[in-house]
């Protein structure tokens, strides 16, 4: 696995920097997740992270200096420490980087933030929708003469934070290579989001996006880039941009160019559009458009998508023990591929001695943190997805 022999520590956190880790961990990385130590009396500890897949969990009270440098010593000996704090969370714990990089200056500190380390909002709260708001990006999107429209949670957390984080840690751990020196980096949503949507702002000037919201290409502004319903009231996509597929997406709905050129009226055409589309079901336009070059596609719901057959033959989804279904790690690697199986999940604080012993502290040392609550240990094993 590309990532076999790299140790990562995991500020618990929701969302964004758990989504980072478990690219890490798919690839081969040894995640640890540093929770939260339960309330005193508390045998069971439960998670609301559902991206630990992989992990294992140590579970640390950060309120007592004990808990600080057990932290510290996990640090030490790590490669990558991901922290999800809003800036100065982590300096005042005793863990910022100017403490931890001293003790291991090879360790590569990724912080992800909502609005970064600088900068008037580095202090406040937000959210995916305020991240993107921030960033230019929700103003692009939505339909015209309605209000922006968020997609779900899916750019600042995900796109923007917990995959560019990523991307720059290995971009970091590359370097090392080279300089045997660790660096912190500054991966926040508002910075990622907007670079992840650089096209945006590049094609201003040409045709496929020069309007106002809603009124483009791709933004629901044409007939020919739209989601159809069927007489089944299921739906279907079309995305014939170029002159060819829309000729054979005419064909298939049984219209003439003339009838209905490509740059008509974009509200008569979806208005026709959407009346042809709703004459026949899902299935049976599928069944038309089996052999057009159309780009169309059925729009397929959570459950359909995992037993779609190009779904399955191209392995985007894969199953644990109990065989429930998660999508794959992507991309594909030839030589060094991802896990090719779920693991389970860890329950909070599963590995706590196993990991602080196996880091150099004694079994009597790690016993000394449990009786006094400085650590705690889960009884139960590993979650099942």
């Amino acid at each position: 696995m590309a990532l076999k022999g790299i140790r990562v520590i995991e500020m618990a956190g929701l969302a964004p920097a758990p989504y980072c880790g478990m690219i890490l961990s798919d690839f081969g990385a040894s995640v640890t997740r540093i929770d939260r130590a339960p309330k005193k009396g508390q045998t069971v500890v439960h998670s609301l992270d559902t991206l630990s897949r992989g992990k294992k969990s140590v579970s640390v009270d950060l309120k007592h200096p004990e808990g600080v440098n057990v932290v510290r010593k996990l640090c030490s000996k790590a490669d990558v420490l991901i922290e999800p704090f809003r800036k100065g969370v982590m300096e005042k714990l005793g863990l910022g980087p100017d403490k931890l990089m001293t003790d291991n200056p090879r360790l590569v500190y990724a912080r992800l933030t909502g609005f970064g380390q600088t900068g008037p909002l580095s202090s406040k709260a937000g959210h995916d929708i305020n991240y993107i708001a921030t960033s230019g990006v929700l103003g692009q999107l939505g339909r015209k003469n309605e209000n922006p429209y968020a997609p779900i949670n899916l750019v600042a957390d995900f796109g923007g934070g917990g995959l560019m984080c990523a991307l720059g840690i290995t971009m970091a751990l590359y370097e090392r290579s080279n300089s045997g020196q660790g660096q912190v980096i500054d991966a926040n949503m508002v910075n990622g989001s907007a670079y992840m949507s650089t096209f945006l702002w590049t094609s201003r000037d040409l045709p496929i996006w020069s309007g106002e919201r809603g009124d483009n290409n791709l933004d629901g502004g044409r007939g020919f880039y739209e989601t159809y319903k069927t007489l089944d009231d299921k739906y279907v996509s079309v995305g014939a941009l170029e002159p060819q597929f829309y000729d054979q997406l005419l064909t298939g709905l049984g219209l003439t160019d003339d009838e209905m050129p490509q740059f008509s009226d974009p509200d008569e055409m979806k208005k026709k559009f959407a009346e042809i589309f709703r004459s026949k079901t899902r299935d049976e336009w599928c069944k038309i458009f089996e052999n057009l070059d159309a780009c169309f596609a059925p729009v397929l719901d959570h459950e359909e998508a995992k037993y779609n057959k190009h779904n399955v033959e191209t392995g985007i989804f894969i199953k644990d023990n109990n065989g429930k279904m998660e999508p794959a790690p992507a991309p594909k690697l030839s030589r060094t591929p991802a896990v090719t199986a779920l693991p389970s999940r860890p329950n909070v604080g599963e590995h706590t001695k196993s990991l602080l012993i196996e880091n150099g502290i004694s079994k009597e040392d790690v016993q000394k943190l449990l009786d006094i609550g400085v650590v705690f240990q889960n009884t139960h094993s590993s979650s099942k997805l």
